[in-house]
């Protein structure tokens, strides 16, 4: 049998469904999903089967119009992960259509898909009517050749395994780049620092949106097969140190409680997880943070 494997990048503007879309390609929850954008810093890879090929997905980060030195490091990474990959996905929002960030996208793949195997997948295609889908169709292939387009929901799985079967025929032949049971190359530390950011995320809303950063700074194996996990809160004020702690503590210990729970589904295992919360004003002008996400400091530079 031959067998093939290869790097597939997801790109898109942020919020367009990535996350989900690698997600439910991989089979488990390996990149974090919330409804704010911005959510996916790291370039976190998640490793699927489909036959003799094995696919490795590059969840870039949203493509957007940088601002601050952090969103300049995001914004390389992403065009980084697909500049270096096999093949390309361009995931597109179906009810909201060819954006300013999409025009922008579309303009910078002339240059980064050139010789490259580009996809087009319309996402969240129960939100609009079939019309306006071939229109959006049409309209994008006019303005890029893609090698293919595809229509599915990630959120619902339509579509996703004839996406998925096609990517497995692209890939070029050679040995796999995993393990076959190999489901993320971020180490476990990195994962369990994501989940627990995801849990604040989501608990906080628009209180605290990006003015943290979660770091794994010790992990233990104990003899009954357990593990202790201790992770650092990071953030910018005092104020914001407050907002996570919560009356009485009960915002952290709910945040810690649920990425605990969430961490032992995904280990298998028990977990103690403990978290503190430290106030570090300049953490986004700091190389050491940027590193402990898979960004390059550098890349930051105006």
């Amino acid at each position: 049998m031959t067998t093939r494997a290869g790097f597939i990048a997801l790109i898109g503007e942020p919020n367009a469904g990535k996350s989900t879309l690698l997600n439910r390609m991989v089979g488990a929850k390996v990149s974090i999903v919330t409804h704010k954008v911005q959510t996916t810093r790291a370039r976190i890879r998640g490793v699927a089967m489909e036959g003799e090929s094995q696919l490795v997905f590059v969840d870039t980060p949203g493509l957007f119009q940088p601002r601050r030195r952090l969103d300049r490091a995001m914004v390389a990474a992403a065009w980084g992960g697909a500049a270096d990959a096999d093949v390309i996905v361009l995931l597109i929002e179906a009810h909201r259509g060819i954006t300013e960030g999409v025009e922008r996208i579309l303009e910078r793949l002339q240059d980064v898909g050139k010789g490259r195997t580009v996809a087009l997948a319309i996402n969240k295609i129960d939100r609009v009517k079939s019309e306006a889908l071939l229109r959006l169709t049409q309209d994008l292939n006019a303005r890029f050749s893609f090698a293919k387009t595809f229509m599915i929901s990630a959120e619902r799985g339509h579509g996703v395994e004839d996406l998925r079967k096609w990517l497995a025929e692209q890939v070029p032949e050679g040995p796999w780049l995993y393990p076959e049971d190999q489901i993320a190359d971020l180490p476990m530390r990195m994962i369990a620092a994501e989940i627990t950011r995801e849990k604040l995320t989501l608990r906080l809303h628009q209180e605290l949106p990006y003015q943290l950063t979660v770091e794994t700074e010790a992990w233990e194996e104990r003899e009954d097969g357990s593990a202790r996990i201790d992770q650092i809160i990071y953030v910018m004020r005092d104020g914001h140190k407050g907002i996570i702690l919560g009356k009485g503590g009960e915002t952290i210990k709910a945040v810690s409680k649920a990425a605990r729970e969430e961490l032992e589904e995904f280990l298998g295992r028990r977990v103690h997880l403990f978290c503190q919360i430290k106030v570090r004003p300049n953490w986004l002008d700091e190389a050491e943070r940027y590193s402990e996400m898979g960004l390059d400091f550098r890349d930051g530079n105006a």
